[in-house]
């Protein structure tokens, strides 16, 4: 049991109780703003904004770069998806869940394709080149930019791409030492399917506009 147990926590033998704490309270929040999200309720924001502030702190502290512009980003969106989403199309409706168009599809490509070349930058003036984990960060930090600006926008398919991240993100955190967080993108994971599917219920049993 003991084996099993430093398997999976050891690497949190030498960090502070306080970063521990605080990593295990932004899981939690983290958890709940996926399934707000899934549940199209406004609340994912708010605490996807407690989530992404502690995150932003405890990342910086651990000189994880790549991870800490993700949650900035993601703090930045919140605030905008908070006011897209709460935004009257009319005088009674506000932005619903919708399919993607064809020109956000080409912002999604232009977005993904910037950020690398963004993230590619910052990791070379600062020399973080250092490790393979550089190249698939630079990747799951494109990945997420997207899905994230889909979600802020309600587009369906923005779940699509938190799913490919999250999935990566699994065996990559629990590899850079960060268990709960391997164990939270595990629970995206599961999250994530089951949202997709039920906004693309939602969708199906949309009425069509004239």
């Amino acid at each position: 049991m003991s084996a099993v147990f430093d398997f999976f926590f050891g690497q949190y033998a030498d960090y502070e109780t306080s970063s521990i704490i605080l990593e295990i309270i932004a899981v939690i929040f983290g958890l709940l703003s996926v399934w707000y999200s899934k549940q199209n309720n406004i609340l994912v924001y708010p605490t996807g904004m407690i989530s992404t502030s502690i995150f932003v702190y405890l990342l910086l502290k651990w000189g994880l770069l790549g991870d800490m512009m993700i949650n900035v980003y993601y703090f930045s969106m919140s605030v905008y998806g908070w006011y897209v989403w709460t935004r009257k199309v009319d005088e009674e409706h506000v932005t619903p869940i919708a399919r993607a168009t064809a020109k956000e599809h080409l912002w999604s490509v232009i977005i993904f394709v910037a950020t690398v070349l963004f993230v590619f930058g910052v990791y070379t003036y600062f020399e973080k080149w250092t490790s393979w984990t550089a190249y698939v960060d630079t990747f799951t930090t494109a990945v997420f930019f997207v899905g994230m600006w889909l979600m802020a926008k309600r587009k369906i398919e923005n779940w699509i791409y938190w799913i490919v991240g999250d999935i990566i993100s699994v065996p990559l955190y629990f590899y850079k030492g960060f268990t709960f967080t391997s164990f939270q993108y595990l629970i995206f994971t599961g999250l994530a399917i089951y949202g997709f599917v039920a906004w693309k219920k939602y969708l199906n049993n949309s009425p069509v506009p004239a």
